[in-house]
């Protein structure tokens, strides 16, 4: 076996037991001394592996993501759409309730722009938006939406756990996901597209006079656009 096997392997068993005594005994019980005593390691090796406590718990952090990216369930063609949506955020919730302490490291203010396995789960997130878009679903722009997403099942989770238990109401999570269903989706879609881009255009180019954003050339070239794609069929 080659030393980067090795290494591999080693950093995925100092990562496993990091993550037992997160999980058993919360964040401040993982220092190197114990990860180190927990691997079967000597805790020169967690420096070589991460340089530091803070390098071993992005690392664990991004263990996070992975396990829960590698359990996403992907419909490419969903039957509906809006359930598709529910459904993502109920189980982006249920990874945070069924593995706390590791989504409080996960979410609990650290900057996710170095994970891959994060931006790959957005890219997920990102193509049901698409999707709710192309099919006239959406009511706000397409980032403004998945920030919402993102937004209401990451506080929905640590709103959660961060209450006591005894006051924690079922009721506030199906809340927020309906909220947030509202507010991003009409509750039937505003543009029918079963005719594809050619519909979707004619019933923008229908609505197109009445609007005062765009300036007079702004709309008339607009309109031309509108037209051409009307007329594809």
């Amino acid at each position: 076996m080659g030393s980067e096997s090795r290494d591999t392997d080693t950093r995925q068993r100092v990562v496993d037991a990091a993550l037992g005594l997160l999980e058993r005994e919360g964040r401040d019980a993982v220092t190197t001394r114990a990860v180190a005593v927990a691997a079967g390691l000597q805790p020169p090796a967690i420096y070589r592996l991460f340089g530091d406590k803070d390098g071993l718990l992005e690392a664990v952090a991004e263990h996070g993501f992975a396990t829960f990216l590698a359990g996403k369930r992907v419909d490419p063609d969903p039957e509906d759409l809006i359930e598709d949506l529910r459904g993502s955020w109920d189980l982006a919730v249920g990874f945070g309730l069924e593995n706390p302490a590791l989504y409080m490291l996960m979410y609990g203010g650290t900057s996710h722009s170095g994970s891959a396995a994060f931006r790959a789960g957005l890219e997920i997130l990102r193509g049901r938006v698409r999707r709710l878009a192309a099919g006239g679903w959406l009511r706000v722009g397409e980032d403004l939406a998945v920030d919402v997403i993102h937004a209401t099942a990451r506080g929905a989770v640590l709103t959660w756990l961060s209450a006591p238990a005894a006051n924690r109401d079922p009721a506030l999570l199906a809340t927020l996901r309906e909220a947030m269903v509202g507010a991003v989706t009409h509750e039937r879609p505003a543009v029918r597209t079963g005719g594809g881009p050619a519909a979707a255009a004619r019933a923008l180019r229908a609505g197109l006079p009445g609007q005062t954003i765009l300036s007079s050339a702004e709309q008339h070239l607009l309109g031309e656009w509108l037209d051409r794609l009307a007329d594809e069929e």
